[in-house]
C-alpha cells in the first residue's frame, strides 16, 4: 500500500507542476482550489528551509515502519502504517529530487483549502496517523 500511495502522490504532483503553471484552478469558490506551491519546510509552511532535517526524520519513520509493519495485529494498524509509509516516501522523494543540494528539495503542495495547502502525501500521513491513534486509543471490545 505504501508504494501505491507514494506513486499516486508523485503522479498528482507531476500533474500539478504541469497543469497549474498558469495559475490556480478554483473548484469551490473561497473554499477549495488547486494552486501550485513549493514548501521547503514542514506542515503549514513552518520550519522553513528545514528540508534536510525533515528528510532525515522521514527516513527514520520509514525504517521504523518497516520494522513494526510485521507486528501489525489489526488491519486498521496495517492500513495506517501503509498510509504513513506512502506519505513519508512521497514527500521524501520531493526532498531528494526537487532541490539543488542534498535533501534540500521543496515539497510540491497544490490542494489549497484556504487555511493551508497540502498534497496527497500529507493527506495520507494525516489519515494514517489518525487510524493508528484510533487503533491505539479507540474503544476496545
Amino acid at each position: 500500500m505504501g508504494l501505491a500511495v507514494a506513486a499516486f502522490d508523485q503522479l498528482t504532483k507531476a500533474w500539478a507542476v504541469n497543469a497549474l503553471v498558469e495559475g490556480p484552478i478554483v473548484l469551490i469558490e473561497d473554499l477549495l482550489q488547486f494552486r501550485l506551491t513549493f514548501n521547503s519546510g514542514a506542515s503549514f509552511s513552518t520550519f522553513s528551509n528545514g528540508g534536510p532535517f525533515l528528510a532525515v526524520i522521514a527516513v527514520g519513520v520509514i525504517v521504523m515502519i518497516f520494522y513494526v509493519l510485521g507486528d501489525a495485529s489489526k488491519r486498521i494498524e496495517a492500513i495506517g502504517l501503509g498510509l504513513v509509509l506512502g506519505g513519508s516516501l512521497g514527500n521524501l522523494t520531493d526532498r531528494i529530487f526537487r532541490g539543488d543540494g542534498f535533501l534540500d528539495g521543496a515539497v510540491v503542495d497544490f490542494i489549497d483549502v484556504r487555511v493551508f495547502t497540502n498534497n496527497f502525501a500529507d493527506i495520507a500521513l494525516f489519515v494514517g496517523v489518525a487510524l493508528l491513534l484510533f487503533s491505539a486509543f479507540g474503544r476496545r471490545s
